[in-house]
């Protein structure tokens, strides 16, 4: 039997203790080229460790999950934060949980929305990429080197997440 988790809104203050939201904040913003560009400046940071480790950028293409979707597991980056920015202006479901001595604890849901990437700090779980309704593209920003920079785990009781309201 899996526990329905509730979805929640994406806000900078909900997700802090995972990492950072990253999107457009008037408070970040400056005029750059003549004030022709906005710079939202420094909503993130990669943080990476491991002698050899270097930052990389990458697009992954999410295939849709299937509503209700069974959680069965998690996962983490010992060595690197990860970062999500979608590039198809697509909502998508984020989904992270709190380390309980090793493991994750009860993950929580967070709905964002098409403009609002994320920055996974360095250890922290969270699920693999989780698209809604179509295939859609995320400019990933992670690290790349050696020593084995993914743990999984494996809930003994899955959850359940309901389709979301768009």
């Amino acid at each position: 039997m899996s526990r329905t988790l509730p979805i929640k809104p994406l806000t900078q203050a909900a997700f802090a203790p995972f990492g950072q939201v990253i999107e457009a904040d008037p408070a970040r913003m400056k005029f750059i080229n003549g004030g022709n560009t906005e710079r939202f400046h420094a909503l993130a940071e990669a943080d990476i460790s491991g002698e050899g480790a270097r930052v990389i950028i990458n697009i992954f293409r999410g295939q849709p999950r299937p509503f209700p979707y069974t959680l069965t597991m998690m996962e983490r980056h010992p060595y690197g934060s990860q970062s999500f920015s979608p590039l198809n202006g697509r909502a998508y479901l984020v989904v992270v949980s709190e380390d309980d001595e090793g493991r994750p604890g009860e993950p929580q849901v967070f709905l964002a929305h098409g403009d609002q990437g994320v920055n996974y700090r360095r250890n922290v779980w969270h699920h693999p990429l989780m698209t809604i309704g179509e295939v859609s593209d995320f400019l990933v920003v992670d690290r790349d080197g050696p020593g084995n920079n993914l743990e999984e785990f494996f809930f003994d009781q899955p959850y359940s997440i309901s389709e979301p309201s768009l």
